[in-house]
């Protein structure tokens, strides 16, 4: 098999035998019309000049604030999901805080391996769970639903051992293998200039092409508003997008010779 990392390097290798410039360990800060179509400011002072600009800064999982989750993160403590996981559970107590289709699904693929499997939700219902998925962990005899619970308190020796949780019945303390925080995310978006529509969670707009209402710059990936949010999208989105800005800046040099 291979490794992530190594796909990861193996892709990195290609694309700077094909030419591609690497700046590493900065930040972009600004985005602005300019020079020969854009100019982007990168931390520490430098400016690159680009005929155009795709988007593909991704998101940041909402943080959970309790005592011990800083400390046991990585150690049965995890953001989001991912089914190379689950394996590493078999047998165990795993809960996930969540009430949206991400968080379902991933109980659905963990109850696989898990004794048990535990939705901690806020709420009082489901609502924001599509109706498939309900029925599914209605099904699963190893899945529980606790509603109107939030985790007060984690705790381990080096490993997570155990939760406590708050629930309409008072406080309880369970043992528990993993737990996942899957309590949404926020886009790397707040640098980009306001030319750049934006929806009310502040995911960039994007058309079929993925250009946003700044002619030039496109947004693929969990950045963009109503993007599936799965690596393998996120991917194809990054393949496709290169087809769209050669036509972009095809258009450009046929206005300019036009011009």
């Amino acid at each position: 098999g291979l490794s992530g990392a190594e796909l990861a390097q193996r892709a990195y290798q290609q694309a700077w035998v094909f030419g591609a410039t690497f700046v590493l360990t900065r930040e972009i800060e600004t985005l602005r019309m300019g020079g020969v179509g854009f100019e982007v400011g990168i931390s520490g002072g430098t400016t690159v000049e680009a005929r155009s600009v795709i988007l593909a800064m991704g998101v940041s999982y909402r943080r959970l604030d309790v005592p011990g989750v800083a400390e046991l993160e990585g150690q049965g403590v995890h953001y989001g999901s991912s089914p190379s996981e689950a394996r590493q559970f078999t047998g165990g107590d795993v809960f996930i805080v969540g009430a949206a289709n991400s968080a379902g699904q991933a109980a659905v693929h963990l109850a696989r391996y898990a004794a048990s499997v535990t939705l901690v939700c806020r709420g009082s219902s489901l609502s924001r769970m599509s109706e498939y998925l309900i029925h599914e962990i209605d099904g699963k005899e190893n899945i529980n639903v606790r509603l109107g619970t939030h985790v007060l308190d984690v705790d381990g020796d080096g490993q997570l051992e155990r939760l406590t949780l708050r629930g309409p019945d008072g406080d309880e303390t369970v043992a528990a293998k993993g737990l996942f925080i899957m309590i949404g995310a926020e886009p790397r978006a707040d640098w980009l200039p306001e030319e750049i529509d934006r929806d009310e969670r502040g995911f960039v707009l994007a058309g079929p092409t993925y250009e946003t209402s700044m002619p030039g710059v496109f947004a693929i990936g969990d950045l963009r508003a109503d993007s599936v949010k799965r690596v393998a999208s996120a991917v194809g989105e990054g393949s496709v997008v290169v087809q769209h800005v050669h036509r972009y800046l095809d258009s450009v040099e046929e206005r300019a010779h036009v011009g």
